[in-house]
C-alpha cells in the first residue's frame, strides 16, 4: 500500500474505542535501572476511511468503561475516537520519527496539519473566499481587547454589546478600555434568561460593531436567530465559544466569529477567529503586535509558534464531526441530547427547575436548580458515584449545569436523566 500524505484522512484506523490495551509495547533500552523504558509506537495498517462513515454504529456505546461521563463546561470532553488516534499518533507521527509536539512549526509536517485543520473548518462552516481563518492563542478573553482595537480606528468610537451574561458582561468591561461601548440590553436585572427582541433595540447609527455572545456558558442562554445591524456599516460580531461547530452557521452574516476551543473542538490554548478579509489592517497604532490580526493573516498563524498540539487535536475533532456528516446532523444529535434533559426537568413538576426561557435555551449547557436545593449537594455527590462529573453549577449561579457539547454521547444525557428520574423518587 502507498504510504499515506499528509493531507489523507485524519482519523483513519483509530484503536478500538473499548480496549484497554496499551497501544506500546516496550523495547529494551541503556541505563533502564534509571528511567522508564522507551516506548514505540506498533505500526498503524491505514485503511479506507470509509470505516469511519458510519460513525453511528460506535456512538451510543463510544464510552469506554473506565471513563466518565464529563459535563463540564470547559475544557470539556472530547470524542473518545479522537482522543484514541491522538494516543497511537503520539510518539512517532505517521512516520515522521516525531510527535507533533516536538514538530518545527514552519516544517513541512505541521504545515501539513495546520493547512488540513483550516480546510477542513472551512468545509464545516462553509466558510467563503471573503474570510481568513486564524488560530491564535491567549482565549476568546484576549479577543475581548483585539476587536475593538483592530475595529476601531480610535478610543472615540462608539460600538454596541448586547449583554446576555457573564461573558458578554466581561468583553463590554474590556472594550470601554479601547473604545466606548454602548449597552443596547442588558439581561443582568432578570438574571440573564433571556434574549430580546431584536426590532426593539435603539442600535446607534454611528456604532462600529454589534457584539453579541451566541451561547453564554454560564447562564445557558443562545441566540436562536441573529440580529441585523440596522447601520449598514456596522459589522456583526459574535463569541461562539461555546456552540462553536454544534450546528451549521452563515458565516456571511458576521465580520468577525470567535471562539475558545476548548468546549466543543479542542483543548484549552487555541482561539479561532474567522475574520472578513477586508477588516483586516485596520488596528489601531498602540495595537499589541500579537493582537494585530493582519500580523497572523499574513504570515497564516504561525509568525510565532502557535499551540501546535491543540490545533493538531482540533483538526482531529474537525475531520471527526465531517466523517458524521458535517454540522447538519451533529445538530440534529445535540437537539435529541437537549430535548430529553429539558423534557426531564420539565415533566419533574417542578422538583427540577429551568430558570431560562424556553425559546432560548441552551442545546450546550444546560442550568438547572432543585426545588429542595438543600439537596443539591448530594445530588452532585450520588452523581459522581455513578461516574457523571462536573455537573455542579457556576459559583456565580449554583444549581447544577449540564454541558452537553458535540462530543458527549447521547448515552450519557440517557443515564444522567435515568439518574435524575431514580433522585427524584428517592428524594420527592
Amino acid at each position: 500500500m502507498a504510504a499515506a500524505s499528509p493531507h489523507s484522512v485524519l482519523l483513519q484506523n483509530p484503536t478500538n474505542l473499548t480496549s484497554k490495551t496499551s497501544i506500546f509495547t516496550s523495547i529494551p533500552t541503556r541505563n533502564a535501572h534509571h528511567f522508564p523504558p522507551i516506548r514505540s509506537p506498533k505500526p498503524l495498517s491505514i485503511t479506507s476511511s470509509t470505516q469511519l462513515q458510519d460513525r453511528s454504529a460506535i456512538a451510543p456505546s463510544a464510552q469506554s468503561s473506565d471513563r466518565v461521563f464529563n459535563f463540564a463546561a470547559g475544557p470539556a470532553t472530547l470524542p473518545e475516537i479522537v482522543l484514541r488516534k491522538a494516543e497511537s499518533e503520539l510518539v512517532n507521527w505517521r512516520g515522521s520519527g516525531m510527535s507533533v509536539m516536538e514538530m518545527s512549526h514552519r516544517g513541512k509536517e505541521f504545515r501539513s496539519i495546520i493547512e488540513k485543520a483550516e480546510s477542513d473548518l472551512q468545509s464545516l462552516l462553509s466558510v467563503s473566499s471573503d474570510y481568513v481563518v486564524l488560530f491564535l492563542q491567549g482565549g476568546a478573553t484576549t479577543q475581548f481587547a483585539a476587536i475593538p482595537l483592530n475595529l476601531c480606528e480610535s478610543g472615540d468610537d462608539e460600538v454596541d454589546y448586547l449583554v446576555t451574561g457573564s461573558w458578554s458582561d466581561k468583553a463590554v468591561k474590556e472594550a470601554q478600555k479601547f473604545c466606548k461601548p454602548n449597552v443596547i440590553w442588558s439581561g443582568k436585572s432578570e438574571k440573564y434568561t433571556k434574549i430580546p427582541d431584536f426590532d426593539s433595540l435603539e442600535q446607534n447609527s454611528n456604532a462600529k460593531y454589534l457584539h453579541i455572545c451566541a451561547n453564554e456558558t454560564i447562564h445557558g442562554v443562545e441566540f436562536k436567530n441573529y440580529p441585523v445591524p440596522k447601520n449598514k456599516a456596522e459589522i456583526l460580531v459574535a463569541d461562539m465559544s461555546s456552540n462553536f461547530c454544534s450546528k451549521p452557521v452563515d458565516v456571511s452574516k458576521f465580520g468577525i466569529i470567535y471562539a475558545g476551543a476548548q468546549k466543543n473542538v479542542g483543548p484549552s490554548g487555541v482561539t479561532i477567529v474567522i475574520i472578513r478579509k477586508d477588516l483586516i489592517g485596520k488596528a489601531q497604532g498602540i495595537t499589541p503586535l500579537m493582537l494585530d490580526y493582519k500580523i497572523h493573516a499574513d504570515n497564516g498563524s504561525l509568525y510565532n509558534t502557535p499551540p501546535c498540539y491543540g490545533i493538531y487535536m482540533c483538526g482531529l475533532v474537525f475531520e471527526d464531526l465531517l466523517n458524521q456528516g458535517g454540522l447538519v446532523e451533529v445538530e440534529k444529535k445535540n437537539i435529541r441530547k437537549a430535548q430529553i434533559l429539558y423534557e426531564t426537568i420539565d415533566k419533574s413538576g417542578g422538583f427540577y427547575r429551568s430558570p431560562v426561557e424556553k425559546s432560548v435555551r441552551s442545546l450546550m449547557n444546560v442550568p438547572f436548580t432543585l426545588e429542595k436545593s438543600e439537596l443539591e449537594e448530594e445530588f452532585i455527590k450520588e452523581a459522581s458515584k455513578e461516574k457523571m462529573v462536573q455537573l455542579k453549577g457556576h459559583r456565580s449561579v449554583g444549581g447544577m449545569r449540564a454541558s452537553i457539547y458535540n462530543a458527549m454521547p447521547l448515552a450519557g444525557v440517557e443515564k444522567l436523566v435515568a439518574f435524575m428520574k431514580d433522585f427524584q423518587a428517592r428524594h420527592g
